[in-house]
């Protein structure tokens, strides 16, 4: 059960992260008054009707997106630390990323190396997800048969990154024979994006998140007894084949849908369970789940507030400012603490 201290935790990021919705719905290229954001978004008095177009159509989907990236990629990277009870596992050393990405990569950059045997890439807006999610699936497949065929979970590890590295130089081969319009494109695509999404695709990418977060939510108590070992988790009853399938099934789910909707975005799975341990000292899943989610989508918008260059017209990749302010703080807090629940 939450204690009061955590409760007082919880309130405060719960009241920060509505504020940085906010203040990411405000920011643009065009300044839009917080007053009239909220008259737009519970039916007020507005002065410009183009405000509402931009509002709801382009700046609302997108801090949507933000939070459920951010949060998303927090608890699996938390569910891969946990897992491997290594502090340097991510969201990605699956090779899931690396799969959704290759999907991608065939897509855009396989039209020129198989000479018009694949169709073009701009078919849809739902052309790229599609390619990813298939390319992420495959990765998944593989994975989950590697992990029925090992004792070892390290030697899961190993495998997910040996898939990743095999994903990458396929790429590499792509990209040595495809356009350099194709080229950049796909780079473009890797830098990550928060805003491309529809409200269809919003409503897709949620329900397949919801569904990731209340799987994660069915296995507190064998996440719990991962972080004494597995042989530990067998003494207490819990079956360990059974529940690491569970958790690579969902950090799969989560991390495919995330990569497929709005690119490898870095960093963030990676630091946030740590920055989640440092503030509620705990390393109980029942407290960590929730406060990794919340403070994903909080660090996320950060993120991408400062992505958005305020006064500016320009936006930056938000791949760059999530490594870029996001890794020093993690030193910071590191150098300062001297210690991380495992």
């Amino acid at each position: 059960m939450i204690t009061k201290n955590y409760t007082v935790h919880f309130m405060i990021l719960s009241v920060l992260l509505v504020i940085l919705f906010f203040v990411n719905v405000s920011l643009g290229s065009v300044s839009i008054p917080i007053k009239n954001i909220l008259s737009i978004l519970f039916g007020g008095i507005y002065s410009k009707e183009s405000w509402e177009i931009i509002i709801l159509n382009f700046r609302f989907p997108k801090a949507i997106t933000a939070i459920l990236v951010g949060s998303g990629l927090s608890i699996c990277g938390l569910l891969m630390q946990t897992l491997f009870r290594n502090p340097l596992a991510g969201p990605f050393v699956l090779g899931i990323s690396s799969g959704a990405s290759l999907g991608v990569a065939i897509l855009i950059l396989g039209t020129s190396f198989f000479s018009g045997i694949l169709i073009t890439p701009t078919i849809s807006n739902w052309s790229l997800p599609i390619a990813s999610s298939l390319g992420a699936f495959l990765v998944l497949t593989a994975v989950i048969v590697a992990a029925n065929k090992v004792r070892n979970i390290m030697s899961i590890l190993i495998i997910g990154l040996m898939f990743g590295s095999l994903a990458s130089a396929i790429i590499s081969v792509l990209a040595y024979f495809s356009k350099a319009s194709e080229i950049q494109q796909y780079i473009y695509w890797s830098f990550g994006s928060l805003g491309n999404l529809s409200w269809a695709e919003i409503a897709v990418f949620a329900t397949i998140y919801f569904i990731g977060i209340l799987g994660s939510l069915t296995i507190i108590k064998p996440l719990n007894s991962f972080l004494l070992g597995e042989h530990y988790a067998k003494s207490i009853g819990i079956n360990v084949k059974r529940n690491r399938n569970i958790i690579l099934l969902i950090t799969s789910i989560l991390a495919g849908v995330i990569t497929a909707f709005s690119g490898p975005i870095a960093f963030v799975g990676l630091a946030v369970p740590h920055i989640s341990k440092l503030l509620f000292t705990t390393s109980n899943h029942k407290i960590l789940i929730p406060a990794v989610a919340i403070l994903g989508g909080i660090i996320l918008l950060i993120c991408d507030s400062i992505a958005q260059l305020p006064t500016s017209g320009f936006t930056l990749p938000i791949n760059a400012i999530t490594s870029l302010f996001g890794a020093p703080v993690v030193i910071w807090l590191l150098i300062r603490k001297k210690k991380i629940f495992i």
